[in-house]
């Protein structure tokens, strides 16, 4: 990695900064949930802290880059088979908040983001993301999901709630020779077997009519799905309103926090984390120079 930016063989003048330095900046605004103007001079004292003698993007190069940002989350792939939990949740994009609506009444109506995140079940990493609008149904996201996992890498099983019971989530999930944990829906009927995923589903289908759906969920090992409630959790820590309106700047920046609980040390879940973040913030940027490798 490097800070300052580097040929590209094309035409034109090369970057000033790279896309990690974009990247580290756009982390601090999000850890810290500051405005991107007081994100860079916070960055520029933590620079200073830390006895690096470099420049650091302007607003406007913050705001232009990360329109076309591709955010790296950084996790290590899984040996023995990935278990990928995946859910969605919304964060606000226009409104007045809480109090003002409670109190007075909203002015026009709120509009939001959903975001879906599919993490490991044995590391509690983000594996997955994406941003679609409020519009968009759970269900049809899981593909593109499914996508960003490489074809090198096994995955073992995906659980979800009862949203992703369609037919495309389990040709999805087969096509992949992942193991489905999704219930039925309590009006389920045998699908025909003409599509692969079919097959499975229908098992589910005969093992809760069978079991009963309480002793189907202890079995299939449903309830280990709600780690990534808590991973949602600690995502909205970060902030639960997205700040840009573009839609490249919205997804970079949620990309951005998701990439900040891989770098803050996720292994403990709640304020805690912020907490030790803020502490903490000045030696990450230390690390985070001896890993660039830098020649100035």
């Amino acid at each position: 990695m490097n800070w300052h930016g580097q040929p590209s063989g094309k035409r034109g003048r090369s970057q000033t900064f790279s896309d990690e330095a974009v990247q580290f900046c756009l982390s601090i605004k999000c850890l810290f949930n500051l405005p991107l103007r007081h994100a860079m001079g916070m960055t520029q004292s933590l620079l200073h802290l830390a006895g690096l003698n470099w420049a650091v993007p302007d607003y406007s190069t913050i705001s232009r880059r990360q329109k076309t940002l591709q955010v790296a989350i950084g996790a290590v792939p899984a040996t023995t088979g990935l278990h990928l939990l995946v859910d969605s949740t919304g964060i606000k994009m226009l409104g007045e908040g809480d109090w003002k609506t409670k109190k007075h009444g909203a002015d026009y109506r709120r509009q939001w983001r959903k975001v879906h995140l599919g993490i490991d079940a044995s590391t509690l990493e983000i594996r997955t993301m994406e941003v679609t609008d409020n519009s968009i149904d759970d269900a049809p996201v899981l593909p593109a999901l499914l996508d960003q996992i490489s074809v090198d890498e096994r995955i073992a099983s995906v659980s979800d709630d009862g949203a992703y019971d369609t037919k495309d989530c389990h040709e999805a999930i087969a096509l992949r020779e992942a193991h489905a944990i999704i219930p039925t829906r309590k009006n389920a009927k045998p699908w025909k077997t003409n599509r692969r995923g079919a097959d499975a589903r229908n098992d589910i289908l005969h093992a809760t009519r069978r079991l009963g759906r309480t002793i189907w969920k202890k079995w299939s090992g449903y309830h280990r799905r709600s780690l990534v409630e808590t991973k949602m959790r600690c995502f909205k820590l970060l902030g639960e309103r997205v700040m840009a309106r573009p839609s490249g700047r919205r997804i970079a920046g949620a990309s951005g926090c998701a990439e900040s609980l891989h770098s803050a040390g996720h292994s403990d879940y709640g304020p805690s984390v912020i907490k030790r973040t803020t502490n903490s913030v000045s030696s990450a940027c230390v690390r985070f120079a001896q890993q660039s490798r830098i020649v100035l």
